[in-house]
């Protein structure tokens, strides 16, 4: 009868070795991120547009110019590169973009922001960016907010008909640009 304990014994402690990192893995998988995907979306008509991208958090701490650094490319946000999802073809700030998906990569600059589509799609972060497959790239200057500080990066759509504002809003920068939807052709 002992024998049969320590036989069942060593099963269980082989059973409970082998499960460990399992379990230990699904408790990863279970963790929160620390930058929470958010989607920013406006409809017109049978047109859609959705924005998916990462929050992070400013903490405290400055953020242009120290955590995003001036000159460089950003995958505006966190995580994976930013995405921007549009079923028709749409102007953005008087240009073209035709439908499709995009990753919406920035250089942030003091006095303006260069804002970039590009066809390249489930980047992670910037990495990879590859400027000879930039579908539209136009800048946009910087606005200081002076009543609001935004913790979390915030992308909010203010849309009007036809037309919508993308406001890209961290601390108290504020970069904004123009989408008009098209009417459908006949």
């Amino acid at each position: 009868m002992i024998k049969d304990d320590r036989m069942i014994q060593r099963k269980v402690n082989l059973l409970v070795l082998l499960l460990l990192p399992i379990i230990s893995f699904a408790q990863e998988i279970a963790k929160p991120r620390v930058s929470p995907v958010a989607i920013a979306t406006a409809r017109y008509k049978d047109a859609y547009l959705k924005i998916t991208y990462s929050q992070p958090n400013k903490k405290g701490e400055e953020v242009f110019g120290s955590i995003v650094p001036f000159g460089e490319i950003w995958k505006t946000g966190d995580n994976e590169a930013t995405e921007m999802t549009i079923t028709r073809d749409v102007l953005v700030n008087g240009a073209e973009l035709k439908a499709g998906t995009y990753s919406l990569f920035t250089i942030p600059k003091k006095e303006n922001w260069t804002i970039i589509f590009n066809a390249d799609l489930g980047l992670w972060g910037s990495y990879n960016y590859n400027v000879k497959n930039d579908s539209l790239r136009f800048d946009v200057p910087v606005q200081t907010l002076t009543n609001a500080v935004y913790e979390p990066f915030t992308i909010a759509i203010d849309q009007k008909n036809e037309k919508a504002e993308i406001s890209l809003l961290w601390d108290r920068t504020k970069v904004s640009f123009d989408v008009q939807f098209q009417e459908p052709k006949p």
